[in-house]
């Protein structure tokens, strides 16, 4: 299945190369490009995508256009590409419910695997950050029940555990013996439970509950 996908970056040439690269394989087919907050939403709203990957530095704010097209759900994923390390855009991307915080520096293959791998629930931060995201996004949770993860069964539990120290479903049925799908299930009933947006939301609820208690 073709993933269909909307570009946002303010930079014609980088912008012309991701298109490039993310069509060449026949796996994705940009169906808009935008160069500013506004207009990836408006395109977004017109062209619902499988997948929105912005740009964090673009005129209106990638992150403005992040919390848009969540607000609208008029994408199925979205991604943040930009070469900001910064631990605050970062932490405000995730919290937003992007799926994925991605630093420029990537390849063109890795880039493509990673975007598949999204559209297939999975979450992404680019390695060199992972270690300092749970630190970094280590907050209150103002909505967050004492009891929220009572309701987990203890298989939830512990491949929610496993999650949260940054295994992929792949990793985690290796790790407890069990199929992938099976882990997809629980995943997504995790999710539901916590009301989590996206696998990195759980994980860092997770990493919350079980700090407090250390």
């Amino acid at each position: 299945m073709t993933i269909r996908i909307l570009v946002a970056d303010d930079h014609p040439i980088f912008r012309d190369g991701l298109v490039k690269s993310l069509e060449e394989t026949g796996e994705f087919r940009v169906v808009a490009v935008a160069s500013s907050a506004g207009e990836a939403a408006k395109l977004a709203e017109n062209k619902r995508p499988d997948l929105a990957l912005l740009d964090l530095s673009m005129p209106g704010g990638g992150l403005k256009a992040l919390a848009d097209i969540i607000a609208a759900e008029t994408a199925k994923q979205v991604a943040m590409l930009t070469v900001s390390e910064e631990d605050e855009d970062v932490g405000r991307a995730l919290q937003e419910g992007a799926s994925a915080y991605i630093l420029k520096g990537v390849s063109a293959s890795e880039l493509r695997k990673i975007l598949k791998d999204l559209t297939n629930g999975e979450s992404y931060v680019s390695p060199g950050l992972a270690a300092r995201v749970l630190t970094v996004l280590s907050q209150p949770r103002p909505n967050e029940a004492p009891t929220v993860f009572d309701d987990l069964t203890a298989r939830e539990l512990d491949i929610l555990k496993l999650v949260a120290k940054g295994l992929s479903n792949k990793e985690v049925a290796i790790d407890l013996d069990i199929q992938e799908k099976t882990v997809k299930h629980h995943m997504t009933a995790i999710m539901s439970k916590l009301q989590a947006r996206n696998r990195v939301e759980a994980a860092l609820m997770a990493h919350d509950r079980w700090s407090s208690e250390a």
